[in-house]
């Protein structure tokens, strides 16, 4: 297929203008938008025609940060009512027996989810590779399911023998986490608009790396270009550790290991000051806002109004699948409105006070979730629907009954309770279509997955 003709839907651009077209339509050729507008400024034909009325599209939605194979550990028992360190323990030892088939099922498993929910793009932080587990894993699974990836080679260097958190059976040496990360950004690297695979380096994070390997991972990526990602702030458990182990809190942690500027982005941020807000703002580093995982693991609430007051780049991520215990993205741009509703309530929020205070809106939140996720992953070929970007999109039928009275089309997938996406179109291809994944069995993924799952847990 070379073009395909979307008509009559509710177009949502998030394009600079804003733009809503409510009888509108898009014209792709080889997976790149060539018009959007409104249905009589548009080609009739194509070589697939889709007619999307009654539905409302979006841009797909960019999942900033996750941990794909968690999908095997979800809602173990022992780790359902922890805090973020306790949580890690118990799940350690089990994350050791991981095979690489098992990374390649959670692998589709979780991006099969995020399909489901709008989701077009996702970066996945893959940190332990125990029993000759590999990134390619990963990589040889997204390139089945169809959705962009942005595979961040992850790593563990500092075991509980040094001081560290994590046991030493999953952390590796330096020199081969250097080695082979050199080996995956020159193998499947792509840095060209429309890419659906870059690498990213990713130490884990400070409470599971050296200061060493922080600063050669630093180097390294520059020397490629490629992204840098990493946990940071997460709980007051890691701030204590930072000071007695390094003697800085997080952010002046990453000052000291040249972990600042616009290629680098930080997963949960929640504990953080004025000052380093705008240390943030200053560099500007990205932060991914993972609103359920951190009410999950009781971590806090991240300042997402103060960062995005002060010029910070916000997107969204599921996190790890056995911190959320799903993968919905849509969900999680509904529970970050919801939570910074929370957070201006625990602040004494008044409009009668102070009438230039507002709550987060439905739309604001969709940012964060497409565009907002975009310039923190640093890419500019998606996050909006506008000619010469990527034919990425998703759209949700709106005669459903949980719609039912919503006047507001865009609003409505916002407040009302989270839904699947009707169909899901990357790169111009359909990956969920009439609300069935269009790229693989689903039926046999999850028998494969739960059959995994029970293995590990033996």
């Amino acid at each position: 297929m070379t073009t395909l003709l979307i008509k009559n839907a509710y177009i949502v651009t998030m394009d600079d203008h804003q733009r809503e077209i409510p009888e509108g339509g898009m014209f792709i050729r080889r997976g790149l938008i060539q018009e959007v507008g409104p249905m009589n400024e548009l080609p009739t034909t194509a070589d697939e025609v889709l007619d999307l009325k009654g539905h409302v599209v979006f841009p797909g939605l960019v999942n900033t940060h996750h941990h794909f194979y968690q999908t095997l550990t979800r809602a173990v028992p022992a780790a359902q009512d922890a805090n973020l360190f306790n949580w890690l323990k118990t799940l350690y030892p089990i994350w050791a027996r991981l095979q690489p088939d098992d990374i390649f099922v959670s692998t589709q498993t979780a991006l099969a989810e995020l399909a489901l929910s709008g989701c077009t793009t996702a970066s996945d932080h893959l940190y332990l590779f125990p029993n000759g587990s590999k990134l390619d894993d990963e990589i040889a699974a997204a390139s089945e399911i169809g959705v962009r990836l942005q595979a961040s080679r992850g790593s563990m260097s500092l075991g509980e023998s040094k001081g560290g958190l994590p046991p030493d059976s999953v952390v590796d040496t330096e020199d081969n986490i250097l080695k082979d990360s050199q080996r995956l950004i020159e193998k499947y690297h792509d840095a060209k608009p429309g890419a659906m695979t870059q690498i990213v380096l990713a130490p884990c994070s400070p409470f599971s790396v050296t200061s060493d390997l922080m600063k050669q991972s630093a180097k390294l990526a520059r020397e490629y270009g490629v992204h840098l990602h990493t946990h940071l702030a997460e709980t007051e458990d890691e701030e204590k550790f930072c000071m007695q182990m390094f003697g800085h809190r997080p952010v002046g942690y990453m000052q000291e290991v040249d972990w600042v500027g616009d290629d680098v982005w930080f997963a949960h941020a929640v504990w953080v000051n004025d000052e380093e807000i705008q240390v943030f703002a200053k560099h500007n580093c990205g932060v991914a806002h993972c609103p359920t995982s951190n009410m999950r693991l009781a971590s806090g609430i991240a300042p997402i109004k103060e960062y995005r007051k002060a010029g910070v780049n916000v997107g969204l991520g599921v996190d790890g699948s056995a911190s959320n215990d799903g993968s919905h993205l849509l969900a999680e741009v509904r529970n970050a409105m919801l939570v910074s509703r929370v957070k201006e309530g625990l602040t004494g929020y008044s409009l009668s006070n102070d009438p230039n205070r507002k709550l987060m809106t439905a739309r604001e939140a969709l940012h964060l979730g497409t565009r907002g996720g975009a310039a923190v992953l640093g890419r500019t070929d998606i996050g909006s629907l506008e000619a010469g970007k990527c034919a990425d999109f998703f759209a949700i039928n709106l005669n459903k009954l949980g719609f039912a009275g919503m006047h507001d089309p865009v609003s409505a997938v916002v407040f009302g309770q989270p839904v699947n996406a009707d169909y899901t179109v990357v790169n111009g291809k359909f990956v969920v279509k009439e609300g069935q994944l269009a790229t693989v069995d689903q039926g046999r993924l999850i028998e494969k997955h739960n059959k995994a799952a029970k293995r590990l847990l033996a």
